[in-house]
């Protein structure tokens, strides 16, 4: 998307925190990310104030996101189509999780703005996440650019993870794969939330950022200790951005129920 839509130099508003592909992706392609703090106040969402004053060419969100598992509320999603559309701004809208999403209702942007780019996959929901395969819902306008640039960059995605797509797409299977992350969310952040603060209780995805500075000032260290000395893998905060991500980590409830209460145990008894 950005290699449609953008010129080098051009600016492109992202979260911090958020997925670091995202800025990475702009610096290959000499493009300038500019980074918006966001927090627990407005639920890790960007906002159209958080825009004023900006000169930026594109704004690109995630709901729900990665690191937080916040999802964008229907009325702030409405309000930065409208802020967008207004002032030439394209907005890009990465939507990889729809379908993990546990209590509310996930909203698409093309239901606010039918000029919005929407980023999908089968990676997630579809667990299909070794076939790299996905999708991108495109106004007519940017259709043959992408053409252009795909057919240089990767041609198509491959065959065989196109055929084993068409049998992903079991919604009785899938219904028990969102229930399953429900039950594995509930038991880690329950289980977390009494020596950890949550600030944002996650939403959708597979993700709970958690501020773990009461026990340290330097996310990768703690990380990197309790690896070592718990045995117990969670990522850093500081992955995903410098607005005080080195005071969080990011725990993924990716894992067996069982591995996640073992998890648990040793994660309470390393910092007790």
């Amino acid at each position: 998307a950005y290699s449609i839509i953008l010129e080098p130099s051009d600016k492109i508003a992202l979260a911090d925190p958020s997925y670091p592909c995202y800025k990475n992706f702009a610096n290959l392609l000499n493009i300038e990310p500019v980074f918006i703090n966001v927090d627990a106040s407005t639920n890790y969402q960007i906002t159209p104030e958080h825009l004023e004053g900006l000169e930026v060419k594109a704004v690109h969100i995630s709901s729900p996101s990665n690191p937080t598992g916040t999802l964008y509320d229907e009325e702030n999603l409405k309000n930065l189509c409208e802020y967008c559309k207004e002032r030439g701004i394209y907005l890009i809208s990465d939507e990889i999780y729809h379908g993990l999403v546990y209590e509310k209702k996930e909203r698409t942007a093309l239901e606010f703005w039918d000029k919005a780019i929407v980023i999908n996959g089968f990676s997630k929901f579809f667990c299909m996440p070794g076939f790299r395969l996905g999708w991108m819902v495109l106004p007519e306008e940017l259709i043959r650019p992408a053409e252009v640039v795909i057919q240089n960059v990767f041609i198509c995605a491959p065959t065989l993870s196109q055929y084993a797509a068409l049998g992903a797409f079991d919604y009785n299977y899938l219904s028990q794969v969102k229930q399953t992350f429900k039950r594995r969310r509930d038991l880690l952040y329950q289980g977390v939330k009494d020596f950890l603060k949550i600030d944002a209780k996650p939403e959708g995805a597979f993700y709970l950022w958690a501020d773990v500075s009461e026990y340290t000032q330097d996310s990768y260290q703690f990380a990197f200790e309790l690896l070592k000395k718990a045995k117990v893998a969670l990522t850093p905060g500081v992955d995903f951005g410098k607005n005080n991500t080195h005071k969080f980590v990011r725990l993924a409830y990716t894992r067996k129920e069982d591995e996640l209460k073992l998890a648990l145990e040793r994660l309470k008894e390393y910092l007790s």
